[in-house]
């Protein structure tokens, strides 16, 4: 953070040549900052039918199923390792203050369910190089007891389907279909995700 003086002998003189010049930077720098937009980002809750027309996903794609993933304390693993059993894939970062009331549901759930042949697993949308650290402590702070890995970009992309806001759950039944999808998150979601579980477990 840098400190403000009131030494003003390096004053530079804003001449016309200079406010020009200035004015035809912003008029190329704003168009881009307004066109950029980041890859995920919290929302509120959006339930969404997951038997609805495209773009919705139905079906696990080949591609997500077998994709290669990496968790938090080094394995590789994939999708497809937990064929045969009720997935609970969550999109989830760091910085996402959705996530945060997110993630002690989950617990909770996987608390519940783990047991039944229901697997949960958070893939963070974040940089792995770069939120390691962050993600380890969050698995501490939030006795997370379930695998959290990360989404590479593809991943998160096909499942995301041009939905860009996380936190985002997908109930996948034992043979691959995506019987629930959420974006966001509601107390609310509990008591449907735990009845998605019911329904996909029978």
């Amino acid at each position: 953070m840098s400190i403000e003086t009131n030494d003003r002998s390096n004053e530079k003189v804003w001449t016309r040549g200079r406010i020009m010049s200035l004015a035809a930077s912003l008029a190329v720098i704003l168009p881009l900052a307004i066109v950029l937009v980041p890859v995920a980002t919290a929302t509120t809750p959006t339930p969404v039918n997951a038997n609805a027309s495209a773009p919705a996903l139905t079906e696990l794609p080949t591609e997500i199923w077998v994709a290669p993933l990496k968790d938090a304390k080094g394995a590789s693993f994939k999708l497809a390792d937990f064929f045969g059993k009720v997935l609970v894939i969550n999109l989830w970062a760091t910085w996402c203050g959705p996530c945060r009331r997110e993630i002690p549901e989950l617990v909770k759930l996987n608390k519940e369910f783990h047991s039944r042949g229901v697997e949960m697993i958070g893939l963070s949308t974040e940089n792995p190089d770069a939120s390691a650290e962050k993600v380890r402590k969050f698995i501490q702070d939030f006795q997370i007891d379930y695998r959290i890995g990360w989404a590479p970009g593809e991943v998160g992309a096909a499942l995301m389907q041009g939905h860009n806001s996380i936190p985002q759950i997908f109930v996948i039944s034992r043979d691959v279909f995506i019987v629930k999808h959420f974006i966001g998150f509601s107390p609310a979601y509990t008591a449907q995700l735990r009845q998605a579980l019911e329904d996909a477990l029978k």
